[in-house]
């Protein structure tokens, strides 16, 4: 009489896998315990997965007074992924290896609006630079994980209206970057991107979060039973466009009024310190005014803060989150913008929403976004899918 395996998922090579992915050396023995899967077939799945180079050898476990067991571990460096990162103003590109950490990366500032054909070759240009130098080339490109500050249709990777990318509307980014990458290709805003990447690195356990970007513009990634939530159409988490009383005839690049965003945004912020003398546009330029001790910067941070937390009070009031995490390009500030959220969410939300719940600064900082694009496609690259692909079958 048979018996199903404990784990009815590792039944196949790239389900096995999975078992791998988090670091620990396991022997054949140990995988049949685990999997409930007779010895020939683990065997045969560990042979599956040896060829394709994703597991490999490690030294023998302590004896327990017989032979050691050869024992078998994750290979990370088998293959590699690539991760962008797309801002209004800048674009990064990094390579990973298969647990995520990061070997290479070239950064510059771009403007989002320039368009998606100079973005995508200057994609792929960068990473034609970065292989050669880690031991790669483009066939050993396992996935590919993009980030744009726009809303996307996650299912086609395709932009759809994105407020402050002209000419990206619907365009078709994962076929282009296929046309000189054989791989899965995946894109999501960048907000999204950035929740996965600081959930993965720092806050093992947490379940329901937050992730707030106050940058050129707003947005938030939401993390709720500790799955991203990107809503029926991709746009869940688009707080920047959420109504704010006092910001009432305020325009909005959007071409409403009274958005957050055009209040309390690094560029709306730039705009308000601007001078006939000294004109700022950026973000970077509001935070370096404040870093600087400029008192009316500070303020204006500030308040900020303040404007997030109003309408993050509701979000808590909705979701009842254990972490908001504020990062973007403002989050360098962190002690004037997180304070200001912190000022009006704890006072405005009822004690038993905010009884455990930490509101702090990004701890992954200017890596949030490549360390979740790189997740992305990691997970897309090792999903069982994706191996039996790859063994034929």
């Amino acid at each position: 009489m048979s018996t199903a395996p404990s784990d009815p998922g590792a039944s196949t090579a790239g389900g096995l896998l999975q078992l791998f992915r988090d670091g620990e050396p396991r022997t054949r023995a140990r995988l049949a315990q685990l999997t409930g899967l007779s010895r020939p077939t683990v065997a045969q799945r560990i042979d599956q997965l040896i060829d394709l180079g994703l597991i490999a050898p490690v030294a023998d476990a302590a004896s327990t007074g017989g032979r050691p067991s050869a024992q078998l571990a994750f290979n990370p460096r088998a293959r590699v992924v690539l991760a962008a990162d797309l801002g209004a103003l800048h674009a990064r590109v990094a390579v990973t290896d298969l647990r995520g950490e990061l070997l290479a990366e070239i950064s510059t500032p771009r403007e989002i609006s320039s368009g998606p054909d100079a973005a995508i070759s200057w994609i792929l240009d960068s990473a034609e630079e970065l292989l050669p130098g880690l031991g790669y080339d483009v066939s050993h490109v396992a996935g590919v994980g993009i980030g744009v500050p726009g809303p996307v249709e996650f299912s086609t990777g395709r932009p759809i209206n994105p407020p402050i990318m002209p000419g990206w509307d619907r365009f078709d980014i994962p076929s282009a970057i296929r046309a000189r990458i054989d791989a899965p290709v995946l894109v999501d805003n960048d907000v999204n991107i950035m929740a996965l990447g600081e959930l993965a690195t720092s806050w093992s356990g947490v379940t329901d979060l937050i992730f707030v970007k106050v940058a050129s513009g707003i947005g938030a990634g939401i993390i709720s039973g500790g799955s991203l939530r990107r809503g029926a159409n991709g746009a869940a988490g688009d707080i920047g466009h959420i109504a704010l009383a006092r910001a009432a005839d305020t325009p909005c690049p959007c071409g409403n009024r009274g958005c957050l965003e055009a209040v309390a945004s690094g560029r709306a912020l730039a705009r308000a310190l601007s001078t006939d003398e000294t004109p700022l546009h950026r973000p970077s330029e509001v935070v370096a005014l404040a870093k600087a001790g400029d008192v009316h910067a500070i303020q204006l941070i500030r308040q900020a803060g303040r404007d997030v937390g109003e309408v993050l009070t509701a979000c808590v009031s909705i979701m009842n989150p254990s972490a908001i995490v504020i990062g973007g390009t403002m989050a360098q500030a962190a002690e004037h913008l997180v304070a200001g959220v912190r000022e009006v969410v704890y006072a405005r939300s009822i004690p038993l929403s905010t009884e455990q719940l930490t509101i702090a600064p990004s701890l992954a900082a200017g890596n949030a976004a490549i360390y979740g694009a790189a997740q992305l496609a990691i997970d897309a690259a090792l999903a069982p899918e994706r191996i039996a692909a790859a063994l034929g079958g």
